[in-house]
């Protein structure tokens, strides 16, 4: 990693920690944080993907109020676990993975969340972007979760180039400083949502529009 590119890093993440003060985390951060439980970051993980964060919020406290281990989890039927969560995006798909996954917890891993990327990936309905989520927010292990904000955002800074998100972590992992690999996600999606949207971006109240490239921007406000 040039030495460049490492102090650019630095500067991005210092000044949209400035930007985004006070502003709302990422559902999944949110309940990381408040439960300090592996389990149900991962399973609020599941609920979240293609769900706007208010639905994730609510779906996680009425599922977690219900049932809030892998056993409990496990016992609860499918068709309750998709009502609880609804209408989280492919609900029905979700709550199938959820009792399995529940049921694998507890019978495979002793009722704890594995703490590996091979376990996790083994598990019902778990992609490698919901493993590293779960790996640096349920376990404060180092690891690069890569969405769509995480992957167009440092293409559109320029300081990566790829075409997928598979590229992107291989290509963030040679080139963001240990440090951000858990809080990357965070930062950006945040960004992401607020001001590098992914059209029209609004470049004028940027704070690191000076350190951007802009690629593939046509249209900006």
């Amino acid at each position: 990693m040039s030495a460049g590119r490492h102090e650019r890093w630095h500067e991005i993440v210092r000044r949209l920690r400035e930007h985004l003060e006070g502003s709302h985390e990422p559902s999944v951060s949110t309940v990381a944080a408040d439960s300090q439980d592996p389990f149900r970051t991962l399973i609020s993980t599941v609920i979240s993907l293609r769900t706007k964060d208010e639905v994730t919020t609510e779906a996680s406290a009425r599922l977690f109020s219900r049932a809030a281990t892998p056993r409990d989890l496990a016992a609860v039927s499918a068709e309750e676990i998709a009502r609880l969560i609804y209408p989280a995006g492919f609900y029905n798909t979700k709550a199938r993975s959820i009792r399995e996954i529940a049921h694998t917890i507890s019978h495979q891993f002793g009722g704890s969340v594995p703490n590996t990327r091979e376990a996790l990936l083994a598990l019902p309905g778990v992609g490698r972007k919901t493993a590293n989520l779960v790996l640096g927010l349920g376990f404060g292990i180092p690891a690069i979760c890569v969405d769509t904000h995480v992957h167009r955002i440092p293409n559109r800074l320029g300081l990566v180039e790829t075409n997928t998100p598979e590229q992107t972590e291989q290509a963030l992992e040679e080139s963001l400083p240990h440090e951000y690999w858990i809080e990357i996600n965070g930062l950006l999606v945040r960004f992401g949502q607020q001001v590098c949207t992914p059209v029209s971006p609004w470049c004028g109240r940027c704070p690191v529009s000076h350190l951007c490239s802009r690629v593939g921007v046509e249209r900006s406000r």
